[in-house]
């Protein structure tokens, strides 16, 4: 029996399509990664000068003043770094659901073969759930901050506020575990969102994959730096 004609195939319409999505969240993943790097360099000015911290700390405040109000563009940075976030875990969620529906029972080994595939996931969750305690911890000072956490009264206390929460075993060994956790996803997700905006060469993944690993060494090495000159400082009399 012969069948002629061609049998209509039906295509599921989707709001973000996965290249939408997988853009969006290179993009963003990128964005948080300076934010880290940034990040990063404002802590180290603890290891050699605490005074130069809170100074850097009321400059982030004050920047752009009188132009701006006070603490506006700080807000405004903050509101954007929240988008990022969103988008980050929007898209993440879009794309972990449909490789869900896609993967075969073949492709499951090959997908999870890699460690750092393995690893985005259960990093990026730990990830998320740190950045509310570091939040509470240091920026708004509330339940799981330091009995001697002092807001700006003018004078800011950044660096006296980082000591005192890291003198606390179980916050430095929190913050150690997250450090951790964000080198394992900034070395893999640096590489897949070179993929994911477009790159394809062989010989410039092998470069940029070594530069994903050096930059979150750096990462590591810096603000592991901070955690252990602080927790050092507060314990020893």
């Amino acid at each position: 029996m012969e069948i002629h004609g061609r049998l209509p195939v039906k295509r599921r319409k989707v709001l973000v399509p996965t290249w939408v999505a997988k853009a969006l969240m290179a993009a963003s993943g990128l964005m948080m990664a300076l934010f880290v790097l940034v990040h990063m360099a404002g802590n180290l000015k603890l290891l050699h000068d605490p005074a130069a911290m809170d100074a850097y700390a009321a400059w982030l405040r004050h920047v752009g003043v009188p132009l701006l109000p006070d603490e506006g563009l700080l807000w405004a940075f903050r509101a954007v770094m929240g988008a990022a976030l969103g988008v980050h875990l929007l898209c993440a969620a879009i794309l972990w659901r449909r490789g869900l529906r896609t993967r075969t029972r073949g492709a499951k080994g090959m997908a999870l073969r890699a460690w750092g595939a393995r690893l985005m996931l259960p990093t990026g969750i730990l990830l998320l759930g740190f950045v509310a305690v570091h939040i509470l911890d240091l920026t708004v000072g509330a339940l799981v901050a330091s009995d001697t956490f002092r807001h700006p009264d003018p004078a800011h206390h950044a660096a006296a506020n980082v000591v005192a929460s890291l003198s606390r075993p179980v916050m430095a060994a929190t913050y150690a575990l997250a450090l951790v956790a964000l080198g394992v996803h900034l070395a893999h997700g640096l590489v897949l969102a070179w993929a994911d905006l477009g790159g394809s060469s062989v010989k410039a993944r092998r470069l940029v994959r070594t530069f994903a690993f050096l930059l979150a060494l750096l990462v590591v090495a810096g603000d592991g730096a901070v955690l252990v000159h602080s927790h050092l400082q507060g314990v020893t009399p």
